[in-house]
């Protein structure tokens, strides 16, 4: 697993979201490095309330970023009020929301950050972790030595576990799962039974709520992709958001990567899902560098995420992990790993700010599900993209308020919003 160096600056605040990272990364077996200089990521929580320390943050994101011989990730105030001012800097790293900041530390590996199958209520945020384990054999991932193959509690344990959530007061919950595309593979011949869930979940759960589903891998969706694209358009308590981890836009690289579906197979679940669906949320991720990945199949993976356009994407260069096969691979230089996630890193912040831009002047339902900085509550549309309302708490808003809200602006991987008027999540 990886090693991390994190760095806090701040608030009490700033330094609680840097508990809760610490925590998914030990739970997902990561352990902290005794320096940036021997570490897999090294982590900078920013602080940016006065001019000289915003100087301070990007002389310290410089220095970790010339310390640490692997990836940099910057998060906190400053990387989500002012993110492009590390990159006007030349500081490699990725930008990303404190949320974030666990599933990008995976480096593409199946997730582990939930210990087992029982349900966790935080706030209004409620986790349904809907099996355990995967039906993947990936080169590069340990995860599965620690998981094992899925086994899949039945469709109607999982919708009583749901049930409970909500009638415990939760507005929003997270299915996740190593790979929550092959939830039933086990019990159910090889095929998904993920579209069965989630309609039964939407369709036999009173309440006012949403659902988001978690990472699933483009194999495990391939199969029921009409299905599941018909299930997403028929309810409005699912977010439209899919998170298909492609990670190679080469079919060479991904049979070295021992991945189990072909480029093909992910396009035609983008494909459907384009059909089905007039406003959602392509989630991707992506690992260059791989020891066997040649300047060709580099190019690849670029014309696949410029073909696709991605409105949230993944970009982690390529780490060993102790007792993996690929770990025995020759690898790449540093400094070609670094300028190939700095080229793609670069397509992904246009892409996102153009998906972004194209929000202005939208309205959408919002869920608000978090606090933000100063008055301000975040919370997500109903293709799960980040709004924040800056004054929510002086207008009376609470977490758990669904508001009709018309989008005025962006910053690249966020939108903020004005609302128009209160509303409810229709029955």
């Amino acid at each position: 697993m990886a090693r991390y160096h994190i760095e806090t600056y701040g608030c009490t605040s700033n330094r609680g979201e840097t508990q809760q990272i610490e925590q998914a990364l030990r739970e997902g077996g990561h352990h902290p490095a005794d320096g940036p200089e021997s570490a897999d990521v090294a982590i900078l929580n920013t602080c940016t309330v006065l001019e000289k320390t915003e100087r301070n943050m990007l002389a310290r994101a410089k220095e970790l970023d010339n310390e640490t011989p692997a990836d940099l990730v910057i998060t906190g105030c400053m990387a989500l009020a002012q993110g492009e001012e590390f990159q006007n800097a030349d500081i490699d790293a990725e930008v990303l929301h404190w949320d974030d900041v666990p599933q990008y530390v995976l480096n593409g590996e199946c997730p582990t950050i939930t210990p087992d199958t029982e349900t966790v209520l935080n706030g209004v945020v409620g986790i349904l972790p809907i099996a355990r384990g995967c039906m993947s054999d990936c080169s590069y991932c340990i995860t599965k030595q620690a998981t094992g193959r899925i086994e899949s509690p039945s469709v109607e344990e999982n919708v009583e576990k749901a049930r409970a959530l909500v009638h415990a007061g939760a507005k929003e919950i997270r299915i996740t799962g190593q790979d929550t595309g092959v939830y039933g593979w086990d019990t159910n011949q090889g095929t998904s039974l993920l579209p069965e869930l989630l309609d039964r979940i939407c369709t036999d759960i009173d309440g006012d709520f949403r659902v988001r589903v978690g990472m699933a891998n483009p194999k495990g969706l391939h199969g029921v992709r009409e299905e599941l694209a018909a299930v997403f358009a028929e309810h409005e308590e699912l977010y439209n958001f899919i998170h298909a981890p492609v990670q190679s836009g080469s079919d060479d690289v991904l049979a070295d990567m021992r991945r189990q579906h072909a480029v093909s197979e992910y396009l035609e679940v983008v494909e459907t899902l384009d059909d089905k669906l007039d406003y959602w949320t392509l989630s991707t991720d992506f690992i260059v560098g791989f020891p066997t990945e040649e300047p060709a199949d580099h190019e690849q993976s670029m014309a696949l995420l410029r073909e696709t356009r991605p409105e949230k994407i993944n970009v982690t260069r390529f780490s060993k992990r102790p007792g993996t096969d690929a770990a025995d691979m020759k690898g790449l230089g540093g400094q070609v790993k670094k300028d190939r996630s700095k080229e793609m890193s670069e397509a992904k912040m246009e892409l996102m700010a153009e998906a972004y831009e194209e929000m202005v002047g939208r309205t959408s339902s919002v869920l608000l599900v978090e606090n933000g900085t100063d008055e301000s509550l975040v919370g997500y549309d109903e293709a799960y993209r980040q709004v924040v309302i800056a004054d929510a708490q002086e207008r009376g808003l609470e977490i758990g308020d669904m508001v009709e809200v018309e989008v005025t602006s962006h910053n690249t991987v966020y939108a903020f919003g004005e609302p128009v008027e209160r509303a409810q999540v229709a029955d």
